[in-house]
């Protein structure tokens, strides 16, 4: 099997930069995740986050999740469940208007701490963004200038918990699913693992790795790169031991922008005599639909909306 793929962004600044590239490449060609190591976002920050998401964790949420559990029925199950979760999760907005300070338990500096670590993480989504652009020999700024709607992208966060569950068997953490937005960064737990993603029909561990950022695309960046790049299935494995923490980052499209394939793209793929296969649609009626449909196969998303393409207009993306 090989190797998950590791990048080391320290890397881009010097000779190896057209490896690194090019790895980075084969990452969003054929993984659709990848891990960052070297990316800018302090170690004492992300230690200073993970101290406090799992002090918020003991504090104001397990026994929360407890009760859940035991209102449910669900230690002592007995056959599969697919409908729920075995998650303990809350959800922060940064962009385009930050809810933080409306966050009910939260402590002061967890706040504060959180607003930083997202911006960090803001600042390395539009890195990112351009690295993509340049593999895929667009413009710089295309990728962020195609998120943007008349209030910039959306950005938040999804901070979630997974406790020890006696029937792993029986129930997922979080059932299998491709992300609907951009791209997603990730701080997971460095010492319980469950993330996994599918490759070439198997389940492959995204193995846990201090300080280190995981990548994954969403839906939206499949459609944009007409299917250069894809979003890939991923599912997080509920751990008979240990609680696992997972602080997702998802940096998308605002809700009013329109999605298309990038015309110089769908230009080289007509070349090759392939045509444009996604649709072309409002970022906030495809969210309408994955809210429904999220642990079901994108294809018929893809195809529902393009049954609505006819409702939407579009300009040009100006990258100056």
């Amino acid at each position: 099997m090989e190797n998950f793929p590791v990048i080391n962004m320290e890397k881009l600044n010097g000779e190896e930069r057209s490896a690194t590239m090019e790895m980075i490449n084969d990452a969003c060609e054929n993984w659709g995740f990848f891990e960052l190591v070297n990316h800018g976002i302090p170690h004492d920050l992300m230690d200073k986050v993970e101290g406090l998401t799992k002090g918020h964790y003991r504090k104001c949420m397990e026994q929360r999740f407890k009760q859940l559990v035991a209102s449910q029925g669900l230690e002592n199950l007995s056959a599969e469940i697919n409908d729920m979760d075995w998650e303990s999760t809350f959800h922060l907005r940064h962009l385009p208007e930050s809810n933080i300070s409306e966050i009910p338990d939260l402590e002061d500096d967890y706040r504060k701490v959180m607003k930083e670590f997202a911006l960090g993480l803001e600042k390395l989504a539009e890195e990112l963004l351009d690295l993509l652009c340049e593999n895929l020999g667009l413009e710089k700024g295309y990728l962020k200038k195609a998120f943007y709607g008349a209030k910039g992208p959306t950005f938040g966060t999804k901070v979630s918990n997974y406790p020890p569950c006696p029937k792993p068997d029986l129930i997922k953490g979080l059932r299998a699913h491709t992300d609907a937005g951009g791209i997603i960064l990730l701080l997971q737990d460095d010492r319980v693992s469950g993330l996994q993603l599918l490759k070439d029909g198997q389940w492959i561990d995204v193995p846990p790795m201090r300080h280190s950022i995981v990548i994954n695309l969403g839906d939206q960046l499949e459609v944009i790169t007409n299917g250069k790049y894809k979003s890939v299935l991923h599912r997080v494995i509920a751990q008979t031991d240990g609680t696992r923490m997972s602080i997702a980052s998802f940096y998308n499209p605002g809700s009013d922008a329109v999605i298309y394939p990038a015309p110089e793209l769908v230009e080289k793929e007509a070349a090759k005599d392939q045509k444009q296969v996604y649709p072309k649609f409002v970022f906030e009626d495809y969210m309408k639909l994955y809210a429904g449909l999220k642990f079901q196969a994108k294809e018929p998303r893809f195809e529902a909306m393009k049954s609505m393409e006819t409702r939407v207009t579009m300009g040009p993306i100006a990258t100056a």
